[in-house]
């Protein structure tokens, strides 16, 4: 809804003395405000831009710590008044900022790039190759154990020399027991 203000309202005078009455209570100097972001990503890098109008690189302090990115900085206000010169409206934001990211895994912290150019912040937090899984060998202890794969058994003799067509005797025992059992149960 668009509405006109016309400055010779008494309603009007009556709003810009609550406004100042506000803002010398409360202080918008003080204050906090939050800085718009957009968050970009592609298979190299995630991009963060940050809004700070009217702020400079050394206004702002970027840090990257244990997976957490953190800005904060601050916006000081240079409004002065005098008999001649009153603000009617105040709509920038002022006072300090503090916004924070979780990085995800896979990030490089210690390339992160920033560049200010025109009021935005820009991060570039290059991703990093994830490192594949390890395969850990099994060597050999004091005493050589072998396995049966599938069987459970671990045997403390050493390999017989079978042919894959002979049981072993573990395994033929285990048979009849089976076969005893299904016979009484009949």
């Amino acid at each position: 809804m668009l509405y006109r203000m016309t400055t010779g309202a008494p309603v009007f005078g009556l709003r810009r003395e609550i406004d100042r009455l506000f803002e010398d209570t409360f202080g918008r100097e003080g204050g906090s405000f939050t800085p718009a972001v957009d968050i970009k990503e592609n298979d190299s890098e995630i991009r963060l831009e940050l809004e700070l109008p009217g702020l400079k690189p050394e206004q702002v302090e970027i840090m990257a710590e244990n997976g957490v990115l953190t800005i904060r900085g601050e916006k000081h206000s240079e409004r002065k008044e005098g008999e001649d010169n009153r603000y009617q409206v105040v709509e920038r934001s002022y006072g300090t900022f503090i916004r924070t990211f979780q990085l995800p895994q896979g990030v490089n912290e210690d390339m992160i790039k920033a560049e200010f150019d025109n009021g935005v912040l820009v991060l570039s937090i290059p991703k990093a190759a994830l490192p594949e899984p390890k395969r850990i060998p099994i060597g050999a202890g004091q005493s050589k154990q072998q396995a049966a794969v599938g069987s459970g058994n671990i045997s403390n003799q050493p390999s017989t020399g079978k042919t894959s067509g002979q049981k072993s005797t573990t395994t033929s025992h285990r048979e009849k027991e089976n076969e005893k059992m299904a016979a009484q149960s009949r």
